[in-house]
């Protein structure tokens, strides 16, 4: 009986699914231009949803000539601002394979970096107290990697100072990000592995502040594992590059409480 009803009822949903109105497209018949400039309007207001459902529209029904091309970078730009990096990642990307000599490429790199910035910016920025060791920054290295590919390719774009900036600010934060796995490692005795995030500092990150402490971690931690040449190599970079350091005091490396000296 029950599945009868259940029979009955789901047919009358269907009937009268056909007795509701057919939907209106009201930009059935709008020009390209027409789809194109309301969709700006939209992005211009704020409505990013409907000026991407615009602008995806356009790019559907005229997919050639230059208000499709250009809808596509605005596609891009719109994910952005409604907070939907992933999408205004790729949106990039897309327009980038598709149209890699367009006047506006320039744009579509610089946009990628952007939004791969600001995915990242919240982890690079607030480390805390929180355990790093299983955390990558992916998303500052893809952001570094696009910036870099816009200043190289075009270094006269007027978004390369911009990302030049970045770039910088990428690299010391990747930096402090691998200082802060050395030193969560330090603390609960993984000696090996905070020395080589120390070194990883040290090859990859030279021009960085994360430097100085890097070279500490280093020579601290091959103390404790016995590793005099290493220990006593990491401590003259260190006071090569950092005499002043808050790590040494004359001809001494600071441990955690004691010391030992260099001869």
């Amino acid at each position: 009986m029950r599945r009868i009803l259940a029979f009955l009822m789901a047919m009358s949903l269907i009937t009268g699914c056909g007795l509701l109105p057919e939907q209106i497209d009201e930009t059935k018949s709008w020009s390209a231009s027409k789809l194109y400039y309301t969709a700006k309007e939209a992005l211009n207001d704020g409505n990013f949803e409907r000026a991407i459902q615009m602008f995806e529209r356009l790019e559907a029904r005229y997919p050639y000539g230059a208000y499709a091309q250009q809808a596509q970078l605005e596609t891009a730009y719109a994910y952005f601002k409604d907070n939907e990096p992933a999408s205004a990642i790729a949106a990039c990307e897309r327009f980038i394979k598709l149209h890699p000599n367009h006047a506006n490429v320039d744009y579509a790199y610089y946009l990628r970096g952007l939004a791969n910035f600001v995915v990242d910016e919240g982890f690079l920025a607030r480390f805390g107290d929180q355990d790093m060791s299983d955390r990558d920054p992916k998303s500052a290295r893809e952001a570094f990697d696009a910036f870099q590919q816009l200043v190289s390719r075009f270094p006269e774009s007027k978004y390369a100072p911009d990302a030049v900036a970045r770039m910088k600010f990428l690299v010391n934060n990747m930096a402090a990000n691998e200082v802060h796995v050395a030193r969560y490692y330090y603390k609960r005795g993984a000696y090996v592995a905070a020395a080589n995030r120390g070194k990883q500092v040290l090859e990859q990150f030279q021009q960085t502040p994360a430097l100085e402490e890097a070279l500490a971690i280093m020579a601290k931690s091959y103390d404790k594992l016995g590793l005099d040449d290493l220990r006593d190599d990491a401590f003259r970079v260190l006071r090569h590059n950092f005499p002043d350091s808050p790590y040494i005091t004359g001809d001494r490396l600071i441990l955690d409480k004691s010391w030992w000296k260099f001869w």
